[in-house]
């Protein structure tokens, strides 16, 4: 639990302060000022302790905010709780400045106040908070609205409020991925995963719930069965493994445990509903060849090879290469069959740019490399070659077998439903060793 919380200007001047507890003493605010705020030696760590008082500290731009604890609390829930708190001030009052901060203390007072009762962190969705705290103060309720308020707070959907109502029903799944590779000239792949996210934009009246359906392996294992007639299928339809994902608060974990269904009732508007990664049977979108030919102590030539690896119906976009050359280089010829291609002197680089390149198609480029003459005998430490990339399908065979809406009060179905479904791979670390 939190004895205080305080925020500070960059002087260390005090903006807020609010005591939850009475083991935290005035003294605290100054204790922090002098030995962190005003500190002649830079302060690496996010907590600090000054006479078995533990300060937890995040800075943004030029404001300090602080909890204060004397007690053995749990660190990342002290942070996600100033995290939470900056994410409300923002919400409410745009961008967190000092000036910020004075035009709106009695705000900031009133959030705290709903925020943490007795040190204990409570409520800090803002969904929630603005359906009863507003700039100019508290809103005047009636009964009904109380009891909406009150259901929202204590009730198990406060992601979601009562009432909304949209002419046409429709629902908009993003399948993000993440690749990441590290490979070695010869292709021999020395680390990879792929790191995804489903990201879904709700617009749907009433309080629908959604069930969603993947190829993950767990789910394939349980519900095909080891028949010879079904093997061809499977082999067509395999699942992928996934090593660890994470939930949105919203999906029932009761039931993915039992059925093996991701089943919830999404928030309004848009919102995170898994995370996952990956790193067996990664299907990497582009294969790099580079070859390194040193002629003399004055001449190099590297030539890439650039292979598209995905299916030729699909498009690979916004393909950019990144070669790198030796800190001696003087100068640079370019040839590419693909793309357009430039030195850049500033980051010794090549970089190859390519709008739009077909599955199972082939681009090279040869940069013929003059190096300035130098009296030291150091080797070239080829740094890798990098890349960027995007393309319309999941690297990890992530694939939506189902999307499903329920909604018996309303009375629309499932077949109502306007659903579009997209998958995006993007390059997350991509290099291969020269």
């Amino acid at each position: 639990m939190i004895g205080g919380l305080f925020i500070y200007n960059h002087k260390g001047e005090i903006l807020i302060s609010r005591i939850y507890r009475d083991d935290i003493a005035r003294n605290a605010v100054d204790a922090f000022r002098v030995n962190v705020i005003h500190a002649r030696s830079q302060i690496r760590s996010p907590v600090t302790n000054i006479a078995r008082t533990s300060f937890f500290h995040l800075k943004k731009s030029n404001i300090w905010i602080t909890a204060v604890t004397r007690q053995n609390v749990n660190a990342a829930m002290v942070f996600e709780m100033l995290h939470k708190t900056l994410a409300l001030m923002t919400s409410y009052f745009g961008k967190v400045s000092e000036e910020a901060i004075k035009s709106n203390f009695v705000l900031i007072y009133e959030l705290l106040d709903e925020i943490l009762d007795f040190g204990y962190p409570q409520k800090t969705d803002s969904g929630i908070l603005k359906t009863f705290i507003t700039q100019q103060g508290i809103k005047t309720t009636s009964a009904e609205e109380q009891t909406k308020i009150t259901n929202q707070v204590t009730g198990q959907i406060g992601w979601r409020r009562e009432g909304i109502k949209y002419r046409r029903n429709e629902l908009f799944l993003d399948v993000l991925e993440n690749v990441n590779l590290l490979m070695n000239a010869q292709g021999k792949v020395l680390s990879a995963h792929v790191s995804g996210r489903v990201v879904m934009r709700s617009y749907l009246s009433g309080m629908p719930e959604c069930k969603f359906g993947m190829n993950d392996k767990i789910i394939t294992d349980t519900k095909d069965k080891e028949t010879t007639s079904d093997v061809v299928a499977k082999k067509k339809n395999a699942g992928i493994a996934i090593d660890d994902c994470t939930f949105h608060q919203c999906v029932k974990l009761s039931k993915f445990e039992t059925e093996r269904s991701i089943s919830f009732i999404p928030p309004d508007g848009e919102f995170e509903l898994m995370r996952y990664r990956t790193t067996k049977d990664i299907s990497f979108p582009f294969r790099i060849i580079p070859l390194v030919r040193e002629i003399g102590k004055t001449k190099m030539e590297i030539k890439v090879v650039l292979k598209s690896n995905y299916r030729p119906a699909l498009l690979g976009q916004k393909i950019e290469v990144k070669i790198p050359t030796p800190q001696t280089t003087a100068g640079v010829n370019l040839f590419c069959n693909k793309g357009r291609s430039k030195f850049k002197s500033s980051d010794n680089a090549v970089v190859w740019r390519i709008k739009r390149m077909a599955g199972l198609k082939e681009a090279q480029l040869t940069a013929e490399i003059e190096l300035l003459p130098s009296t030291e005998n150091r080797k070239w430490q080829r740094p890798p070659i990098s890349m960027n990339f995007e393309v319309a399908y999941a690297p990890s065979g992530l694939k939506v077998r189902y999307l499903k809406v329920f909604e018996p009060k309303l009375g629309y179905s499932d077949q109502q439903t306007t659903k579009f479904i997209r998958y995006i791979g993007r390059a997350g670390l991509y290099e291969v060793r020269v």
